[in-house]
């Protein structure tokens, strides 16, 4: 290709840029290069433009198409030197701002400025205890004790005696004495002695917001969760009713040992080298920012007043903290002089004092005011990924409903244009499996950017599997390069086997055709390979990682990446993804796989990117209306907020996107209940839509229940709890599985051509770990009829890495079923495959039909794109059985004669549990609890069988029945259909509004609490709803023993050695027979595996077990666990 580039460099850029353009083009003018190259060579060019771009870099592309005709591909730098055909102006106006355009809507840019400044050079006050200094100490024996009170703790005292020395109950007279630099260092100490139990209690309002700033620098103010308990119930209705709840328990004392406590409690408050009064330079400082704060007080306590004091806080405390996180990581001033005699913290290496307090105070105060300073720029700064040739595309014919969502979003655009203030925009898109969703989510996001041409987004989902998928699809499909988009898992090793895997698939394609402050910001690697310009809001940034993460124009990442950034009770871990939502629109893709806690903590951050000012999309076939709704709501509480402290329109836009149609509409309603039935209406009228288009669609699944009631009856009149009795009804139980597995593989099998045999792949869903292997046990053990073969595997998340890897590869590329009514699948040229049923045929000549059964847990349900001809579903919920009916002739359009999904009547707790009525069944997962339980646990009655005998589908998850009003969903604590457990669910969790009464959303463990209270001032929300909320996960290691020749699980210890566990964590092994291991639909050997890959990578055997050989499970020292490389690890 022929391209020509046109450079409208200045200053020092020209020099860089000419250097580079020179290596690669033929300058044929000054400042323009003509060159023939090649794709890459292209790229290549624009990355080493980037590397080396600042703001005075302004590059464009253009390929010559033909004699007359030219494209535009992009530009590198600054943008406005070019308009949208990279034309470069003849003439240009100037405008005289007194503020740049981007600073000129912060309108509480200098109170987050002062608050920060100041309370940075109040936080570490309280190191100057005698007790601090002596911890400091080289040489001190009590370096690694937690002090009785912790030193922000001690600052909190200190601040509150120096307000107490005004006598005055507004923030004039301390602001004003402070300004003053009045700091009377006795009567501190006298007062600091007899310190309220409360101390943030009945402060001015002002006082108030420094004193949390302080107080919360390294920690949010927080109990343990039996204690947080008690606040369930209570109400936090402004700053002040919740600041005097928090005394020295709320996670600022260390007190185990009582003794110890009372001996060390003393040296708190002694400071025998004085208070830092007589340090010029810091009382310089504080005298500098208490006069901006009083410039700032009136906008101080219009921020309290209209709730707006929340987002100043957010941005306060994390310029505050990131000051702090980056200063503490730097070494000693040089020629700071000592008035003092105190010290702020040591070397992380040599234990040697390093930073003076005074010193450490004004550098923080420093660095935090220009991180406030910056703010504008985190927000704008980050670059764009534009001219994405696929996505200006038309979508093929299939997938035309693409670009009708792109159309009309672009229509309401242009509608609202006359109106110059920026609005809100909260999108649900709920477009079928396969129809392009992740695609589709990638150009709408394209047409809600600033100039509807550009990318910048964060792309979060549930799973590991599924972000890598959505990596590799916006590689391939959308055509973002490693400069463009970035994708985060948390496990460098899994994102190398999903590369390995992706390679292998194409190569067998081919053949076949010092400080708490100084803690790291984000533990995982990021993968992106650009690099980053030093424009100035990187140098706040130490890691490269970290600039990555922030960096990159797309982030395609597992949420609990992004949940740092609500979710953080102590640490900066929030800093990141907060920076990341300031300059990122969100989209939360397959949201509705996510329940309970963890639905209330994600509400959280959809506020959040609300708060900050971004666009939000929630992404799913199956959303249910009270989920979008509570979303909504909580969308835009945060998005009001926004609109407190800036230049913006309290209006935000909605979309609803599917295949069928797209509606947009604004939500304009001043009043929060009008807004609410606004969105309620429309998101009804836009549902009805597309149930009736749903029910056009051919029927693709249809179900049956599978009767279990034999088992009951059989085993009613023994006692229930013996354990021959439960291994009889289990076994039992998993007869008619096997049962139900015969009948849908004799309705839906195919031939293979070459053996005459009939063949099919179906999944059985088990609920949990313990019976899949069970099951996977019976079938590999259990004598078959004459005429009936199977091949058996367990699929579930407690594997080795290494040979999950291997699993996930060889079930993605056999069950990626795309043909068409009367082709064969492509899963019988798969070598495996063809020598399983080749054998069979050889050894076996009465055999005709051939089961391939996969035995799952709940990770098949969502992430895996895996087509089976049929299922048996052992049910959890509607939504499991959705999801998993879901991957029943997942990209095979033509319907179904006969029904190819089997439900069994009971799960198996209800099986093992008949002799108690009033258990729990539906749970575990599962919507079923004892304020809401299922009123019979057999689903001939929880389910419409008629209708689902017709068609098995998402309608009653997602559509509304007319009974379900909040009157009925409040008081209801029984119900007798399944899908009406899950909707009253999600409305206990998400859209109950009420404010009063015995179900009062006040507390702290629910959304409402946390968009209406003053809650999130503590860290009690993140501890009575937690995210990902599950017993302790144990990580362990199956590691090659070169002494031994064998792999033993192993843990690391302080130091990352590996120290054999195995007998200590009760595992002990277990081999199956030859007979069993016939059966194994694939066979895996983990040192084999390893060898194999030690021989790729050049590595021993040993660090590649260790680099591969992770599993992480829930350990309970009490029970026994058995492992077996083809079972996995199961707890017995």
């Amino acid at each position: 290709m022929m391209v020509t580039f046109v450079s409208q460099c200045e200053k020092n850029s020209l020099k860089k840029t000419r250097r580079v353009l020179d290596a690669f083009a033929n300058r044929i003018g000054d400042n323009t290069w003509q060159t023939l190259i090649t794709e890459d060579g292209l790229l290549t060019v624009k990355k080493m433009l980037r590397k080396t771009a600042s703001k005075n870099t302004a590059v464009s592309c253009h390929w010559i198409r033909s004699r007359s005709r030219s494209q535009f591909l992009w530009v590198v730098g600054n943008k406005t030197k070019f308009n949208e055909q990279g034309v470069v102006p003849v003439n240009s106006t100037r405008r005289d701002l007194l503020k740049s355009e981007m600073e000129n809507d912060w309108h509480y840019l200098p109170l987050i400025k002062a608050l920060a400044s100041l309370a940075a050079l109040l936080h570490d006050w309280g190191k100057a205890t005698k007790l601090f200094q002596e911890k400091l100490s080289p040489n001190s024996k009590n370096k690694f004790k937690g002090d009785p009170i912790r030193h922000e703790w001690i600052s909190l005292l200190l601040l509150r005696a120096f307000v107490q020395t005004t006598n005055s109950a507004t923030d004039d007279e301390w602001l004003e004495k402070l300004y003053q630099g009045n700091i009377d260092e006795e009567q501190l100490k006298i007062l600091v002695q007899n310190s309220a139990l409360t101390p943030l209690a009945n402060l001015p309002p002002i006082a108030q917001l420094i004193a949390w700033l302080i107080v919360s620098h390294h920690r949010l103010p927080s109990l343990f969760k039996d204690q947080s308990g008690i606040y369930k119930s209570e109400q936090a209705q402004s700053m002040n009713i919740m600041l005097r709840r928090i005394t020295k328990e709320w996670g600022y004392e260390n007190r185990q040992n009582e003794a110890e406590y009372q001996k060390r409690l003393k040296s708190c408050f002694s400071f025998p080298n004085g208070l830092l009064s007589n340090s010029n330079q810091w009382l310089k400082n504080v005298k500098r920012w208490s006069k901006h704060l009083i410039e700032n007080k009136a906008y101080a306590l219009k921020s309290i007043e209209n709730g707006s004091y929340r987002l100043v806080l957010n941005h306060a405390r994390l310029c505050l903290m990131l000051g702090d996180h980056y200063y503490s990581s730097q070494d000693a001033a040089k020629g700071w002089e000592d008035t003092t005699g105190l010290f702020a913290n040591t070397d992380k290496n040599t234990q040697e004092l390093k930073q003076k307090l005074d010193e450490h105070l004004v550098g923080v105060a420093q660095h935090s005011a220009r991180i406030a300073h910056l703010l504008p720029a985190f927000e704008n700064e980050p670059p764009f990924a534009e001219d994405i040739q696929t996505l200006r595309k038309a979508s093929p014919k299939a997938f035309q409903w693409q670009d009708k969502a792109v159309n009309k979003i672009t229509e309401y655009y242009r509608s609202i244009e006359p109106n110059k203030l920026k609005q809100g925009f909260f999108a649900v898109n709920m477009a079928s499996t396969g129809c392009g969703k992740t695609f589709a989510n990638a150009k709408v996001m394209r047409a809600l950017s600033k100039d509807q041409k550009s990318l910048r987004f964060v792309l979060a989902l549930g799973l590991r599997t599924l972000t890598l998928q959505t990596g590799r699809e916006y590689r391939d499909r959308v055509g973002l390069d490693n400069s463009e988009l970035a994708v985060l898992i948390g496990s460098r090793a899994v994102m190398e086997l999903d590369q390995r895997n992706v390679a292998l698939q194409i190569k067998e394609s081919n053949e076949s055709s010092g400080s708490e402050s100084q803690e790291s910001l984000l533990n995982e690697d990021v993968d992106f390979d650009c690099a980053i310009p030093e424009h100035a809001l990187t140098t706040v940034l130490t890691k490269q990682r970290d600039k990555q993460f922030l960096y990159a124009p797309v982030l395609a990442c597992t949420i609990d990446h992004l949940m740092s950034a609500t979710e953080t009770k102590r640490g900066g871990r929030y800093i990141l993804p907060t920076l990341r939502l300031m300059s990122s629109d969100l989209v939360i893709d397959e949201i509705d796989d996510f329940t309970g806690d963890d639905l209330i903590a994600i509400g959280r951050l959809i506020h959040l990117a609300g708060m900050l000012g971004r666009k939000v999309m929630i992404s799913s076939a199956t959303i249910p209306p009270h989920m979008a709704e509570g979303y909504f709501k909580a969308y835009r509480d945060g998005w009001r907020l926004y609109c407190q402290t800036r230049d913006a329109s309290p209006i935000i836009g909605c979309a609803w996107i599917d295949e069928f149609a797209t509606e947009v509409q604004s939500n304009s309603a001043e009043n929060l209940e009008s807004a609410i039935l606004s969105y309620r209406d429309n998101h009804a009228g836009f549902i009805q839509k597309r149930v009736e288009k749903l029910g056009k669609q051919p029927a693709k699944r249809k179900a049956d229940i599978a009767s279990c009631q034999s088992i009951i009856e059989q085993h009613k009149t023994q006692r229930q709890q013996d354990v021959d009795v439960v291994e009889s009804k289990q076994g039992a139980y998993f007869s008619v599985i096997f049962q139900q597995a015969c009948l849908k593989h004799e309705a839906h099998y195919f031939e293979d051509p070459v053996t005459q045999l009939r063949v099919s792949f179906g999944v059985v869903r088990m609920a949990n770990i313990s019976p899949c292997v069970a099951l996977t046990k019976y079938l590999l053990t259990k004598a078959l009829p004459s005429h009936i073969e199977v091949r058996v595997m367990a699929y579930h998340s407690q594997q080795v890495m290494l040979l999950r890897s291997e699993q996930e590869r060889h079930l993605d590329e056999v069950l990626k079923r795309k043909e068409k009514s009367g082709e064969l699948p492509n899963a019988l040229k798969n070598s495996i495959i063809r020598q399983h049923v080749k054998r069979i045929q050889q050894n076996q000549p009465d055999v005709r039909n051939v089961l391939f059964i996969l035995v799952a847990t709940p990770v098949e349900e969502v992430g895996r794109d895996h087509d089976f001809d049929w299922a048996v579903i052992e049910p959890s919920s509607y939504r499991a059985i959705i999801q998993l009916a879901g991957r029943v002739r997942r990209h095979r359009e033509d319907k179904v004669e006969s029904t190819n999904i089997a439900l069994m009547q009971y799960n198996w707790k209800g099986i093992r549990d008949t002799q108690r009525e009033d258990s729990i069944v539906f749970n575990r997962p599962g919507f079923e609890e004892n304020s809401l339980c299922l009123a019979h646990h057999n689903l001939d009655d929880l389910l419409d069988v008629e209708q689902i005998g017709k068609r098995l589908d998402a309608i009653p998850r997602i559509q509304l029945s007319d009974h379900l009003t909040a009157k009925y969903m409040r008081n209801v604590s029984e119900t007798n259909r399944l899908s009406e457990l899950e909707h009253i669910a999600t409305w206990r969790w998400l859209a109950n509004y009420k404010t009063t009464g015995s179900d009062a959303q006040i507390g702290p463990h629910t959304l409402q609490g946390w968009l209406n209270q003053h809650w999130f001032l503590t860290a009690l929300p993140q501890i009575l709803t937690p995210f990902r909320q599950s017993q302790a996960s144990l990580n362990t290691y199956l590691v090659f023993s070169e002494p031994h020749q064998a792999s033993f699980f192993c843990e690391k210890d302080d130091d990352g050695h590996v120290i054999n566990r195995e007998a200590i964590l009760n595992i002990r092994r277990e081999s199956l027979d030859d007979f069993a291991m016939a059966k194994l639909w694939l066979t895996r050997d983990f040192d084999q595996s390893c060898i194999t890959l030690a021989s790729e990578k050049d590595l021993s055997q040993k660090v590649v077990s260790i680099r591969y050989g992770e599993l992480n499970f829930p350990h309970n020292e009490k029970k026994q666990y058995v492992y077996n490389d083809q079972l996995g690890l199961v707890k017995l």
